[in-house]
C-alpha cells in the first residue's frame, strides 16, 4: 500500500456494520485518477486505454464481487440497459473478483454479456486512486464512476450501505450526459 494512505472512517457500511475506505474521496470535476485493471486476457487496462486517450467517455461499475446476489443482479441490469447508451460511452464492471471468476459469471448470463469486465485484484489501484477500496473487507466498494470525456469526473455516486443497489436512472443519466 502507498504512505500517507487517506482513510475515510464510516464511509460506507456493510450490514449496518460501518467500513472504512481507503483512499481519497472521489468528486465529480476532479480529474480522473489512472488505474492499471486486468482483463479477461490478463492484459492491462489503464484509464487512457479505455478512454482512447479522453476521447470517449466510461461507466465504471464497481461492485464487491460478481459471485453475490446484489452485485450479480446490479450487473445483470446495467448488461440489459447498455443499449440506452450513446456509442461514445464505454461501459465496465470493476471488481476484486480474478479474470476467470469473471469469465465464468458472463458465461453462466443468458443473452452475453457486453459489458466490460475488469479486475483490480493486481494492486488495487483502481479501489485506492478511486477511494473505493474497502479496508477491511479488501473488497471495492459499490459504486458508479463516470468518466467524462477530457478524462474529468463527470459523476459519482458510493452505495452508502453496500448491500444495497445504485441508483441505475441517475448513473445511466450521468453516462448519456458524459457522452
Amino acid at each position: 500500500m502507498t504512505q500517507n494512505l487517506q482513510e475515510r472512517a464510516g464511509a460506507v457500511t456493510f450490514k449496518g456494520k460501518p467500513m472504512t475506505l481507503l483512499g481519497p474521496a472521489p468528486h465529480a470535476g476532479d480529474p480522473a485518477p489512472d488505474f492499471h485493471l486486468t482483463a479477461g486476457d490478463l492484459s492491462i487496462a489503464t484509464l487512457d486505454a479505455l478512454s482512447d486517450g479522453g476521447k470517449r467517455a466510461l461507466m465504471l461499475v464497481s461492485v464487491p464481487s460478481l459471485d453475490t446476489p446484489v452485485c450479480s443482479l446490479e450487473s445483470q441490469k446495467f448488461n440489459k440497459r447498455l443499449g440506452e447508451l450513446p456509442e461514445g460511452v464505454a461501459a465496465h464492471v470493476v471488481s476484486m473478483d480474478l479474470p476467470f471468476a469473471q469469465g465464468r459469471w458472463c458465461g453462466a448470463q443468458d443473452g452475453g454479456v457486453k459489458l466490460g469486465m475488469l479486475s483490480d485484484y493486481r494492486d488495487h489501484s483502481f479501489g485506492l486512486n478511486y477511494g473505493l477500496l474497502i479496508g477491511e473487507l479488501g473488497l471495492l466498494a459499490r459504486a458508479i464512476v463516470v468518466v467524462g470525456k477530457g478524462k474529468k469526473l463527470a459523476y459519482v455516486q458510493i452505495v452508502t450501505e453496500v448491500t444495497s443497489e445504485p441508483d441505475y436512472d441517475a448513473a445511466m443519466k450521468a453516462a448519456i450526459d458524459a457522452a
